[in-house]
């Protein structure tokens, strides 16, 4: 098959696709009966903000720390951390826009505009400045929000992400496939559809190094949300914004984070990658990495992460 020809069957399988995508993201199902159970004490909230609808689950009391998942999970990734961190600080965990609760679109999973998301809602919900800690994707929004809307953000945690732009996605040279699977048109889509748990489950296999760590009840809880219609759209869209993401990086030029930042790698995934990435681009940089973990720190290694992230954030 010639390059011109698997190119065009490539762009009428995408436009084949993309009215069903559009419709679904549109008319998204009301997912609030598939709520998760929240931690004692946890609220519940929706949130208006950028002009969607965000939906987040609050926990506990003192200085507002904005806690930011990745793919492919929801709030419910940092329910041990918020329990183990409510003493000390209000934890504020919103769904990403289109994933979990919050409102599905059709466009808008670009970091930037993810940024702003987040930026209203710090606004809303914690008074407009917070701690932002962002894992994966939300470590790539986190990472924008502090650039974008450094007024918002008081001290940064990064954990165990990429720098938009320094992702490795050269399978051949040792990069990870999954990138270029996920940015496709149409095809992780039609590959995965009725199997979303178990993509979702050995996607979370393969990046941990402590294999019991992401429960099996948490991997049905993430893949509930994504199996609804246009769930798993929404989340591959946060991969297809990868080259708008690296050009915005790139638009910062060799301007410098002043705000305290914090990154925090698994051993067995990014490690002191993320670190040497950042180093340039931090006044004030501390970095970590955890020993015995994969790439699901919180997970992984709690104990360590939420006292490395409690002392971090009380500095």
């Amino acid at each position: 098959m010639t390059l011109g020809r698997r190119t065009l069957l490539l762009g009428a399988m995408a436009g084949s696709l993309l009215p069903r995508r559009r419709a679904l993201a549109e008319s998204a199902p009301d997912r609030e009966a598939e709520a998760a159970p929240l931690p004692p004490g946890g609220r519940r909230r929706f949130i208006e903000a950028n002009g969607i609808r965000l939906h987040a689950v609050t926990l506990g009391k003192g200085p507002p720390v904005v806690l930011l998942h990745g793919w492919p999970q929801t709030w419910f990734a940092w329910r041990e951390t918020m329990e183990r961190l409510s003493g000390s600080f209000t934890l504020i965990a919103p769904d990403l826009r289109g994933i979990g609760l919050s409102e599905r679109t059709v466009a808008g999973y670009d970091k930037r505009t993810l940024a702003a998301d987040i930026a209203a809602l710090i606004v809303e919900a914690a008074g407009g400045r917070a701690h932002v800690v962002g894992h994966d994707m939300g470590g790539k929004v986190a990472f924008a929000l502090a650039y974008l809307h450094p007024e918002r953000v008081e001290r940064l945690v990064l954990v165990d992400c990429a720098v938009p732009g320094t992702e490795s996605g050269d399978a051949l040279h040792g990069g990870a496939w999954h990138y270029g699977f996920h940015m496709a048109p149409g095809f992780p889509e039609l590959l995965t559809e009725g199997r979303e748990r178990d993509y979702i489950r050995a996607q979370i296999k393969a990046w941990s190094h402590r294999q019991d760590a992401v429960t099996e009840a948490a991997i049905t809880e993430y893949a509930r949300h994504y199996a609804t219609p246009g769930g798993m759209t929404a989340g591959f869209n946060l991969y297809r914004a990868l080259p708008d993401d690296a050009a915005l990086a790139a638009s910062f030029g060799r301007r410098r984070l002043d705000m305290p930042v914090l990154t925090i790698g698994g051993r067995h995934s990014v490690g002191d990658r993320l670190a040497a990435a950042m180093r340039p681009r931090a006044t004030r940089l501390e970095s970590l990495v955890a020993e015995g973990s994969g790439h699901f720190v919180a997970e992984e290694e709690p104990a360590f992460f939420c006292e490395q992230v409690g002392r971090f954030l009380s500095a």
